[in-house]
């Protein structure tokens, strides 16, 4: 395409008012110019102070891998927190290259790791011919094989190892010499020898199946591939950093829903320079079972306050499902609508049933099984059809609970199991019932639980979280996983696609590989 120069104006030819609107076009262009290049200045400074961070956190780090043996843990707590640290260093790594747009020289743990063995002979192999798109030279010559390049990656479906071969052909002109070689697909790690199903089994055994990298390691050793840990480790801090941009637009559509779900849980985490863990928490975010959207968000944080709740949901404005734990109250006061959670007041009462055989407690179970019984009627139906048949059938229901619990109130004793039961309910009513007056709310907050029970069962195998980043990046990959289960997808299958198209991935397109969007590329 030809380069159009545009010639400055002849001043000594303009009138007056031609040169004010010369002028005027000047200034314009002056102030645009202005703002790019202060833009371009916040942009270094936030680059420059992001880089500063990260290489602090990788220098925190590497002292700690590279420290003395006696500062450091042993046995199993020892190799959870090593494989937390080699991800989080190879994580931070792949962040400075983009950041500087540059080559990173390697981590010490990768210049110190023995050479990378030949994958084993006796694995089946898989040929896979790579060729130019046509064997013409630019010069109009015809292009002749001259040989071949072959690289191996260790491919894995469960159960199996195998070995992909990928076979570029070279081709060379003979009157201009120039030798022709088809390019290799795009990898998440162009150099390593993971295949996306080798990524994906890591991932999903690690965070799904809750099989620390330690674990991984003997099971491949038994299948006859020897993988460092430290490998593994590497290969899931990168495609935490890869994933995280999906994860991003997951968390911008689950705060466009109108009604969401949220509960906490403790987990414990280690620091690396310490030897006793601290309480975090891992958030769990989820939209209603009756929304378009089906979709979990984990996030993990190294407290319980309400600030990290409030910084999840930013600007959002919406009715929130959630027990009566006070650090969602400030969120009521900034335009967010509390909906309670019938399941929680209803787990007083069945308590002090169990536990006492309380004849009161029983009374309050069957009212709030008949306000249950409503609901699983109205399952499957409309906004509206669930509306009216609430305010047909719970609301009187509802209402005669009410009545009942604030009679037996003044006649109990305060400080004892049911007054405690009974101020539950009653100091909570209008959220607890706030569901009848909305077709689109339920009635309690069981999804969310479903929801991070499965981090429940986890924290048997974690032990601890071993850092900051390693709880973060697990929230992360946890929320895909568990994102993809909720829209019925097989988690293997879909982390191995999206690992596999992610590196061709358009920006603008990255929500076609979220988990309610995705559909498998042909063949996979």
């Amino acid at each position: 395409m030809t380069k159009t120069t545009v010639s400055p104006p002849d001043l000594d030819q303009l009138d007056e008012h031609a040169l004010r609107a010369l002028v005027r076009q000047l200034m314009g262009n002056v102030e645009h110019l202005t703002k790019d290049v202060t833009y371009l200045g916040q942009d270094n400074q936030f680059k420059d102070a992001h880089i500063r961070k990260l290489t602090h956190e990788i220098a925190v780090l590497r002292r700690h891998y590279f420290g003395k043996k006696s500062e450091q843990l042993t046995g199993v707590q020892g190799s959870l927190l090593d494989e937390a640290v080699e991800e989080d260093m190879a994580a931070i790594e792949l962040e400075l290259q983009q950041l500087q747009d540059q080559p990173v020289a390697p981590s010490p743990a990768a210049r110190q790791s023995a050479k990378r063995q030949r994958l084993p002979e006796n694995l089946p192999r898989v040929d896979i011919h790579h060729d130019p798109d046509h064997t013409q030279c630019s010069c109009g010559c015809q292009l002749h094989r001259i040989g071949q390049d072959i690289s191996e990656k260790l491919d894995y479906q469960p159960g199996n190892f195998t070995v992909e071969r990928h076979i570029r052909g070279k081709w060379a002109c003979r009157e201009c010499e120039k030798i022709t070689l088809a390019p290799l697909p795009a990898h998440i790690i162009d150099k390593g020898i993971p295949t996306p199903g080798l990524l994906a089994q890591v991932l999903v055994a690690k965070y799904a199946d809750h099989l620390p990298l330690y674990r991984q390691e003997q099971i491949f050793a038994r299948a006859g591939v020897k993988l460092a840990r430290s490998t593994l480790a590497e290969w899931v801090g990168v495609c935490g950093v890869r994933l995280q941009p999906l994860v991003d637009a997951l968390r911008r559509l689950l705060l466009k829903q109108t009604v969401l779900h949220a509960d906490e849980t403790p987990v414990l985490m280690l620091q690396p320079g310490q030897k006793n863990t601290k309480r975090a928490y891992l958030w769990a975010y989820a939209s209603s079972d009756v929304a378009p959207l089906n979709a979990v968000i984990y996030d993990f944080t190294e407290g319980r306050a309400g600030e990290h709740a409030r910084r999840f949901f930013g600007d959002w404005q919406g009715h929130l499902v959630c027990d009566d734990y006070t650090g969602y109250k400030a969120c009521f006061t900034q335009g967010i609508t509390e909906v309670g959670c019938m399941a929680h007041a209803r787990r007083k009462f069945f308590d002090l049933q169990q536990a006492n055989q309380s004849q009161l407690a029983e009374q309050a179970l069957q009212l709030m099984g008949q306000l249950y019984e409503v609901e699983r009627q109205a399952k499957g139906q409309s906004a509206a059809q669930r509306l009216q048949l609430r305010q047909q059938q719970a609301r009187p229901i509802a209402d005669a609970l009410h009545a009942w619990m604030q009679g037996h109130r003044q006649k109990v004793p305060d400080n004892t199991g049911i007054a405690r039961a009974l101020d539950y309910s009653l100091k909570r009513w209008v959220a607890l019932t706030r569901y009848l007056e909305d077709g689109n709310l339920p009635i309690d907050n069981n999804r969310i639980e479903n929801q991070i029970r499965p981090i429940a069962l986890g924290r048997k195998n974690w032990l601890f979280a071993g850092s900051l980043r390693a709880g973060q990046r697990a929230a992360a990959v946890m929320s895909l996983i568990q994102s993809a289960k909720l829209s019925g997808h097989d988690p293997y299958a879909y982390l191995k696609d999206v690992l596999m198209r992610l590196p061709t991935q358009q920006n603008s397109d990255i929500e076609d590989l979220l988990p309610h969007n995705w559909t498998p590329t042909t063949g996979a």
